[in-house]
């Protein structure tokens, strides 16, 4: 097991943004949650304003072996609070947490976040012999010890994180799934997401579909520098994963772990609307909307969404099946 001791990677490449500490970083990591189990506003009503990344602090880094001859780069943060993992999107990798690192750790919690196959820092292997990405993830939970943990997945990291809990729930305390279609297969949710998304949804640039025209608009030095993780979050030899199961409404009503679901209001993959639909079908579910972000809020309204994800925890923290 190769490792070593060092600030994440993720700090230098967000150099050119302000970095705080102190008090204000304490601020973020303490911020009170957002009241009530349905949709709720994220913030007060305050205008918004760019928040500053947060000081990084030092972690392990690791390379966990998987099938096939890949492996997956991991980071943690350690520590002796209970484990969260975070899941990327499929424009990120795992070093598209900066916003939340210094911030969950400072909470109490040890933090890990890792690059699935063909992401940065991560090799993808022989794809004929490579396991689920949800097979994956608990090899890597087997590798670092983890014995039961909380998993918050954004975007493409949602599907993986539910198709994890469908088929290892017994290892997590809570799922919470953000900005993300969810993998959904029923026909009538595909026909949905299909309308949301028409011709020539596809070829527009990344930034203008994954980002709110707020945040574009009100912080171009963030944007920069979303654009450079995502500018190296895809390696040359990553390929599409499949999943252990298939995700219908059906599969999610089995679910009987606390799930929180989270999405942007300018959203173009998931609104509001398309959260509450799927919210209909789990039974132990909390929904809300992040204000002035689209389709990754963890980045644009990292305050608002961070609030949310430690209140959540907090309220869950040693639950067992």
């Amino acid at each position: 097991m190769m490792h070593r001791d060092r600030t994440s990677p993720t700090t230098a490449s967000l150099s050119r943004r302000t970095l705080v500490g102190g008090a204000a970083f304490a601020a973020l990591a303490v911020a009170g949650p957002a009241r009530g189990t349905a949709e709720a506003a994220s913030h007060d009503e305050v205008p918004w304003e760019p928040v500053p990344v947060p000081q990084q602090l030092p972690v392990t880094e690791y390379q966990v072996p998987v099938s096939g001859g890949g492996s997956l780069w991991c980071w943690d943060t350690g520590g002796d609070g209970e484990t969260v993992v975070l899941l990327h999107p499929g424009s990120g990798s795992g070093e598209s947490w900066p916003y939340q690192q210094p911030v969950l750790a400072g909470a109490g919690f040890r933090v890990v976040g890792y690059s699935r196959r063909g992401a940065y820092g991560s090799v993808a292997g022989t794809k004929a012999e490579a396991d689920t990405a949800s097979g994956d993830l608990d090899t890597l939970a087997d590798h670092l010890g983890l014995d039961r943990f909380h998993l918050s997945g954004s975007a493409a990291g949602g599907p993986v994180a539910i198709d994890y809990a469908l088929s290892h729930g017994d290892r997590l305390h809570s799922l919470t799934v953000s900005g993300s279609i969810m993998g959904i297969r029923d026909a009538e949710y595909e026909e949905l997401t299909s309308a949301l998304q028409p011709d020539p949804f596809g070829d527009l640039p990344v930034d203008f579909k994954e980002l709110g025209p707020s945040y574009r608009g009100g912080d171009r030095n963030g944007v920069t520098a979303w654009l450079v993780i995502n500018s190296r979050a895809r390696t040359s030899d990553a390929f599409a994963q499949s999943l252990a199961h298939d995700i219908t409404w059906a599969a999610l009503e089995t679910l009987a772990l606390p799930v929180q679901l989270i999405t942007g209001d300018a959203d173009l993959y998931s609104p509001p609307s398309v959260m509450r639909l799927n919210a209909e079908h789990l039974r132990n579910v909390e929904t809300h909307v992040v204000r002035e972000a689209g389709h990754n809020p963890h980045w644009e309204q990292p305050a608002a969404w961070n609030r949310l994800l430690i209140a959540f925890l907090r309220r869950h923290r040693g639950r067992k099946p």
